[in-house]
């Protein structure tokens, strides 16, 4: 099977996005300078991704005989935010390969007149690994299915 390989290097719109998952922002998200800590923005993308193969599969993919173990995060910060910011995370698939999958996500925070506007943008990767071994194997056909509707702009590679 030929790896599908996301040609768009830079989505910046919602509308760029196949997905959005929506994540509250919480009280205690905010660090001592009163924004949303560097860190929390992993946890966005990791409660994305996960809630968002949950949703569509239909299973409880923590309970799958692969998992998908995060290899590579990588997060450019673009404006800050701050609790009570409401948030919806953009997902793309970048590269969906045999024993891994490369997401795109960005940050969007609501604005009141129902605008997103682009806080951050986001890289994930998760390798698809034995749930007992951890020795990599084929992405589960359940996540292969899904995340193939989230490619965008595929070509193979």
């Amino acid at each position: 099977m030929a790896d599908q390989v996301n040609e768009s290097a830079e989505l910046s719109r919602a509308s760029d996005f196949p997905a959005l998952w929506p994540v509250p922002t919480r009280w205690d998200d905010n660090d001592h300078y009163g924004h949303v800590n560097n860190v929390t923005y992993y946890a966005y993308f990791d409660t994305a991704v996960n809630g968002w193969l949950m949703k569509t599969t239909g299973v409880d993919i923590r309970e799958l005989s692969a998992i998908g173990v995060v290899a590579e995060t990588s997060c450019r910060y673009l404006s800050e935010l701050s609790f009570p910011d409401r948030l919806q995370v953009g997902l793309a698939v970048e590269k969906l390969g045999t024993r891994s999958i490369v997401y795109s996500l960005a940050l969007f925070r609501e604005a009141e007149d129902d605008a997103l506007e682009l806080a951050a943008r986001g890289r994930f990767v998760h390798v698809y690994v034995d749930g007992v071994t951890r020795r990599p194997v084929a992405i589960p056909p359940e996540i292969e299915s899904a995340a193939r509707t989230l490619v965008i702009g595929t070509s193979t590679g």
